[in-house]
């Protein structure tokens, strides 16, 4: 039997809010202003790839459609270019909101499986965390380890070519200070997340064009 996809949406779906939670977000203030003219998705060099088009993304966003929008791939394969800011009749920050949608999927748990963008920013936040510093050369191994341990092995020739050439650092890099470091951490992470918008609630709203 063929299997059918719903792709209407219903008002069931929508998670009342969550539009609003964005855009309370410095840099995300403008979303609101969006037309839906299509520029960003005419401009994006990856939006053939996308599931959602970033101009979708953001109807979808501004809409309340929070799970499609956290479990869609869209986001996790924006490059960061700017393309679409800059392009933006609206001036809408597209990019920066994207960033919070990842921040957000993150936070939730419900990014794409063994996809490395994700896996990444969650692997230099662990490092960041537990040593101060970022190793480069471990993150990149605990990245593939993680998302695609066969296409490391394959790269075990390199690996080995950079550690005999000292390129490939086996100890973690450290600060002194970890302690102080544990302490600050341990503050953000019980921070709600969608609480942080409140310290800018008292900000003059953004000029309207």
């Amino acid at each position: 039997m063929i299997e059918l996809k719903r792709t209407i949406k219903y008002e069931a779906d929508r998670v009342q809010g969550f539009g609003r939670q964005v855009m309370s977000v410095p840099g995300c203030e403008q979303l609101e202003q969006c037309i839906q003219c299509g520029t960003c998705s005419g401009v994006c060099p990856l939006s053939i790839y996308m599931d959602y088009s970033p101009r979708q993304v953001m109807a979808l966003t501004r809409s309340d459609f929070k799970r499609e929008v956290l479990s869609s791939v869209t986001i996790w394969l924006c490059a960061s270019c700017y393309a679409c800011s800059v392009a933006c009749p609206r001036e809408i920050r597209i990019t920066d909101i994207m960033y919070e949608l990842k921040q957000r999927a993150i936070h939730e748990g419900v990014y794409p499986r063994r996809f490395p963008i994700p896996v990444l920013a969650r692997e230099f936040y662990r490092m960041a965390h537990r040593w101060g510093r970022i190793t480069e050369s471990l993150l990149v191994v605990r990245m593939l380890l993680r998302t695609n341990w066969l296409e490391a092995l394959k790269m075990w020739r390199l690996g080995l070519g950079l550690v005999r050439t000292g390129r490939f650092s086996i100890a973690p890099d450290r600060i002194r200070a970890r302690a102080e470091l544990a302490r600050m951490m341990a503050t953000v992470d019980h921070v709600d997340i969608d609480q942080l918008p409140a310290r800018n609630a008292h900000r003059e709203p953004a000029p309207q064009p």
